[in-house]
């Protein structure tokens, strides 16, 4: 079943890419914006939100109406505008196997020499124009007034909330390891993950196929609950993963300082030594392999890996007692929960 919906999506997104022009006049304004904006959403991706949104729907739905999945990419437009301003933050060269969007744009305007704007500029409005596009889309399912109006304030809050985290992760790489709790770790999880990654998808899906508002509220909290396990792994494989799986350097958290539950939980569970040696290489300004090699061995030391991986399981069957709360259809309970497996699969 996630295989058929997933095509649709794919079947969708074609679609609509092929409509852009149409629908926005966007090679008609710049040839360059359309390409590159074409390029981008069609890169080959997981599609785990648009694909959480139409269970979402399904597993309250009395029917199916028209144009679910035209709204479905909603979520995945919302994501691809997140990517590209995740990107400049980050500094990040590449995403999805290609380069990132202002990369690209840089690579186009590489030989005018007296330019006055970079490519994060360009990308920066760019990911603004997918923004306006994914609201676009989202409005096209052919439901109640009332329901699209819900759905669509949730949809906007997931947006909002999401910027909040990416903020507030920014400022929390401020502060020291010792300075910051688990639960501030938890706060950045939520709000930039959990919320838009799961909760929202879920309970928006459900809210346009007639969910009340307590069973949303259920699907919203069990969100809650798989996106820091989600983002745990995530953790786990950005400090243990391979490169070439996780798409993007192994140096790349602790370039930036994030704080994440696994070196959370080795910092606290190591010996002074050890607990002086992960401050100073988060304080340096650039972070090298031995460096990384040595804090990923404090880890192991400290058992962060089996810990996390508790956590995770702590984290899904809390997420499994509130699924079954829900009012969720059986059917689509059952195919929800395989997907969540294969996701948080670690």
């Amino acid at each position: 079943m996630i295989f058929k919906i997933k095509k649709l999506i794919e079947i969708e997104l074609v679609k609509f890419v092929g409509q852009i022009d149409r629908l926005y006049s966007l090679n008609k304004i710049s040839p360059l914006i359309f390409r590159n904006i074409k390029d981008f959403i069609l890169r080959k991706g997981k599609r785990a939100r648009p694909i959480l949104f139409v269970i979402g729907y399904l597993g309250f739905a009395k029917k199916v109406a028209k144009n679910l999945y035209t709204s479905a990419l909603a979520i995945e437009l919302l994501h691809d505008f997140l990517l590209v301003h995740d990107d400049i933050i980050d500094k990040s060269t590449t995403r999805r196997g290609k380069p990132s969007m202002h990369v690209m744009l840089n690579n186009h305007f590489k030989k005018n020499k007296n330019i006055k704007f970079s490519g994060q500029d360009l990308a920066i409005i760019i990911g603004d124009i997918m923004y306006a596009m994914s609201i676009h889309a989202f409005l096209a399912i052919d439901e109640k007034a009332e329901r699209k109006e819900m759905a669509l304030r949730k949809f906007i809050m997931s947006a909002m909330l999401t910027g909040s985290g990416e903020f507030i992760e920014l400022t929390y790489g401020l502060n020291t390891i010792d300075q910051i709790s688990k639960a501030d770790i938890l706060k950045v999880y939520d709000y930039k993950t959990a919320y838009y990654t799961f909760s929202s998808p879920l309970s928006t899906g459900a809210i346009l196929a007639g969910a009340d508002k307590k069973q949303a509220d259920i699907l919203f909290k069990y969100g809650v609950s798989l996106g820091r396990a989600f983002q745990i792994k995530d953790d786990i494989l950005g400090m243990f993963g391979e490169e070439k799986k996780i798409g993007k350097s192994v140096l790349t958290d602790l370039q930036e300082s994030k704080k994440t539950i696994p070196l959370w939980y080795a910092y606290h569970n190591s010996p002074k030594a050890k607990k002086l040696l992960i401050r100073k290489i988060l304080s340096k300004k650039s972070i090298t392999q031995t460096d990384f090699m040595k804090i990923r061995q404090v880890m192991r030391e400290a058992g962060a890996l089996e810990f996390a991986r508790k956590e995770i399981k702590n984290l899904v069957g809390s997420a499994q007692n509130l699924l079954a709360q829900s009012g969720m259809k059986s059917y689509y309970r059952n195919i929800l929960n395989k997907y969540v497996e294969k996701l948080l699969d670690v």
